[in-house]
């Protein structure tokens, strides 16, 4: 990535190649927009895109036009032709150009008198390079959409117009690409949560505070309660903790120094009092293992919550379930003693991949996120800080896992492993998290009795292993399309009586399935039996149970699953196969 601005040079083909697209998407849009103003363009994950400033705001409804124009100008074979200009010749011309935008990054990011320019015809670009020879080269490419974006991210910034597009080596490719898009637009959760009416996002709320409607609220209790036994068979103790705390108590965690900008501003009163909305749930567990003195029999102490955490996130980074401003985390810290370590790390990897197994996160990766070199932003001493990552290497490694390095992408207490999991758009997020602490048992001073008698240090291991509730939901949504697995799914069983003579039976074989504890609805509308069927299946019910005259005669029931199959069989087999189904939390 060859832009002047917050992103490296690059000389892998592909991005190069889209690199070179977005300078043909500038210089198409200055041709049709001369008042324009141009950003940035870099490349992105299978795409790029360019930032404009447009005089009159343009919509998606332009892309064709720009898209037209951009054909136009790779069949005229332009050269991508670098020069380089003295940093008062820059100026000058960029001046000249009225591109403002340009004018600030040749102050902020070009370093020494040299300045690096590419020109595409009539188009001057502050670029680094390298491109691709010519614009005939361009020969795959598609506008996608259109998008806000904030000068260099910062929302006190201008909001500019961003234009994103999709570049490939080849027709075929480009053709494979948009077919996936299509099939991740089918599976986006935003649009099946509407269509499902699994959750929704009001004004009057807020944005980023998402609300689950009662399937979606159906199938969040069905994960915590899956979650929660899971955790208690494995030892941990669950709590419930304020969704509020006191701002000393972040002062005294660090949160409130080195996590301040993702706090909410907290709620002073007249007699002095601070309460600030809990970012994370670390200091109030901290709190219950302090609330008696711990022995080292009492250890490992897993103490467990599913507790909403509040994050400001800027309203341009909100995005459905994925990214919010409220979620409920799937939290545990762990206090154990230093030989506990890594038993505990590797506990915390092996619950995390059961979970993944049972709900079908079939793809991740382990990123080891480690510090960086920008002291003031971590705590603790180097030393520290070197037993912890040592600490998550060996047990990833005596697991036979491989991992990715993420510098810089550490917690401010110590270096933790992330599961990485990609949704069906293939956006990267992390979805578990295993963190091993020093810091905050020393800041709370934390301590156990030891064998001896002697009192202790203990280590801190903080774990998410089904990570956010809302992110996780987002994600399981995409991975079925809606068509989630009986035991999750909000109606296990819709019963539709064909006509009102089999009205009475269809209400006493529901009355079954529920004692099976089954989710169960009776569809007996004045509609066509065809049509109540289309009904299910747009909603991706597993099973209907069909009920005619043969079938109440029989005590039978005639079963059509979501993908079309039937079968006829007795009401008591349905409901034990059914029931054994979601028992066994089959997928």
């Amino acid at each position: 990535m060859a832009e002047y601005g917050d992103h490296e040079s690059s000389e892998d083909p592909l991005h190069v190649l889209r690199h070179s697209t977005a300078h043909l998407l500038a210089a198409a849009v200055m041709e049709l927009y001369p008042d324009a103003k141009y950003g940035i363009g870099p490349p992105v994950q299978d795409g790029f895109y360019y930032d404009f400033a447009f005089t009159k705001p343009i919509s998606e409804s332009d892309l064709p036009a720009i898209e037209s124009r951009m054909r136009r100008i790779a069949q005229q074979d332009r050269p991508f032709v670098k020069e380089t200009m003295s940093r008062r010749e820059a100026i000058e011309e960029f001046r000249k150009r009225g591109q403002d935008y340009k004018l600030e990054l040749i102050n902020d990011k070009v370093e020494g008198d040299e300045v690096s320019v590419y020109r595409t015809g009539d188009f001057l670009d502050l670029c680094r390079g390298p491109h691709v020879r010519s614009t005939k080269d361009l020969k795959a490419f598609k506008l996608l959409r259109v998008a806000g974006a904030y000068w260099r991210g910062d929302e006190k910034r201008p909001q500019l117009t961003r234009i994103y597009g999709t570049a490939w080596p080849s027709l075929k490719e480009l053709d494979e690409h948009m077919k996936f898009l299509e099939e991740a637009e089918k599976r986006d959760h935003k649009k099946l949560g509407k269509e499902l009416k699994l959750f929704m996002v009001d004004e009057r709320v807020g944005p980023g505070l998402p609300i689950w409607l009662p399937a979606g609220a159906t199938i969040r209790r069905e994960l915590e309660r899956f979650i929660v036994d899971e955790e208690l068979a494995r030892g941990y103790l669950h709590v419930r903790t304020p969704d509020v705390a006191r701002l000393d108590l972040y002062r005294q965690s660090g949160h409130a120094q080195l996590y301040r900008e993702y706090m909410y501003p907290p709620m002073r009163f007249e007699d002095g009092e601070e309460l600030e909305l809990r970012p994370v749930n670390c200091p109030h567990h901290i709190v219950v293992y302090q609330s008696e003195l711990r022995s080292y029999r009492d250890l490992p102490m897993r103490i467990a919550e599913i507790g909403n955490n509040w994050r400001y996130e800027r309203s341009g980074t909100l995005m459905g379930l994925n990214r919010v401003r409220v979620f409920a985390l799937n939290d545990a810290h762990i206090f154990c003693t230093p030989d506990q370590l890594m038993d505990e790390v590797k506990g915390s990897i092996d619950l995390a991949l059961y979970f993944s197994k049972v709900l079908g996160i079939d793809e991740f990766s382990y990123r080891l996120s480690v510090r960086d070199d920008v002291k003031e932003k971590w705590l603790g001493t180097e030393e520290q800080w070197q037993l912890a990552q040592a600490a998550l290497i060996e047990a990833l490694e005596s697991m036979g896992q491989s991992y990715e390095m993420g510098l810089g992408e550490a917690a401010f207490y110590g270096p933790k492993i992330d599961f990485q999991v990609k949704d069906a758009h293939r956006r990267e997020f992390t979805n578990s998290t295993v963190q091993v602490d020093f810091q905050l048992p020393e800041r709370f001073d934390l301590e156990y009795v030891a064998e001896d008698g002697s009192r202790n240090r203990p280590v801190m291991v903080h774990r998410g292993a089904a990570g956010a509730m809302e992110r996780l939901f987002s994600y399981l949504i995409e991975r079925y399309a809606g068509a989630f697995p009986a035991w999750l799914h909000p109606v296990q069983v819709v019963v539709i009586p064909i006509t009102d003579a089999e009205r009475e039976y269809a209400r006493r074989a529901a009355e079954r399935l529920r004692r099976a504890t089954l989710r169960v609805e009776v569809d007996d509308r004045s509609e066509r039996m065809q049509r109540k069927i289309r009904d299910a299946q747009a909603q991706k019910v597993p099973y209907m149970a069909i009920i005619g005259g043969r079938e109440a005669e029989s005590d039978h029931v005639n079963v059509r699953d979501r993908a079309g199959r039937q079968t006829d069989e007795p009401l008591e087999e349905f409901v034990q196969r059914v029931g054994l189904e979601v028992a066994e939390r089959r997928r």
